[in-house]
């Protein structure tokens, strides 16, 4: 998650002043279009606007993660937005969203992005999640609990240095600092993979656990699930579309993550 945390400490996590679905998007949106590296010749609002029609970005457990999608090179960047009173977004499992978490994302960073998804929904399953989050009652606390969320989802010594360097600079007047340790953790397992949708309803999966590929591909639940398009639960994992390419024979491409724990 070292996109989140490049927002964190560059200080891309703000307090939303709405709570309108679409008004929050637009302003997450606008966030974004005012990092110089990202340039002015990309509609970041219309676009994101667009594709939450054609697919709702909620993750559940309070969490939506809208992005943008430009056909160029260049960094992943990150905006985050929190709703202390919660967004009613249509989510999948009928909760309200305090945590919108958008993303621009480049072609040459696709993986990258599929990687802090991951990291995302790993942090969400090792804690309360959301729920330790949408009671808080100020900006400060949030940046402090989403920073354990960070040092959760990350492996490597040197970026949960990082994490930790940044929530020592938001404690005030302390003459010790005790160590950040991550909770006890749960069994968790979260499978990126395509499938290609043909016109005559078969399907393949494309990923790299075997297994899951082949359950899901004989699942005639998950084939009428995935060709309506829209995120589902299935054998235990929430099924996330995170993107869908139209291309010719009506043929699609749909570029998903499935989350289990």
């Amino acid at each position: 998650m070292k996109t989140f945390l490049d927002a964190l400490e560059e200080g891309r996590l703000i307090e939303l002043p709405v709570n309108e679905k679409e008004k929050a998007l637009e302003f997450m949106a606008l966030m974004l279009e005012a990092i110089p590296d990202i340039g002015s010749d990309v509609d970041i609002v219309k676009q994101i606007l667009e594709r939450e029609k054609s697919a709702n970005t909620s993750i559940g457990y309070g969490v939506a993660c809208p992005h943008v999608r430009v056909r160029r090179e260049g960094e992943l960047f990150c905006a985050i937005g929190w709703s202390p009173d919660g967004i009613e977004y249509g989510a999948i499992d009928g909760k309200k969203v305090h945590l919108l978490v958008t993303y621009y994302v480049p072609d040459n960073q696709r993986n990258t992005y599929l990687k802090e998804l991951s990291g995302l929904a790993k942090a969400i399953k090792e804690t309360s999640g959301i729920e330790s989050i949408k009671d808080l009652k100020d900006i400060q606390s949030v940046r402090n609990r989403l920073l354990d969320w960070v040092e959760i989802s990350m492996d490597k010594a040197q970026p949960v240095a990082k994490a930790r360097m940044v929530k020592l600079k938001g404690i005030q007047a302390e003459e010790t600092v005790q160590p950040v340790t991550a909770p006890t953790t749960t069994r968790f397992d979260v499978v990126p993979f395509y499938v290609l949708l043909q016109e005559n309803g078969n399907y393949m999966v494309l990923s790299q656990n075997q297994a899951f590929a082949e359950a899901i591909e004989k699942s005639d639940d998950a084939r009428r699930l995935l060709i309506s398009n829209r995120n589902f639960e299935w054998n235990g994992y929430q099924v996330l579309i995170m993107s869908s390419k139209q291309f010719s024979m009506n043929r699609m491409l749909l570029e998903c993550i499935a989350v289990k724990g």
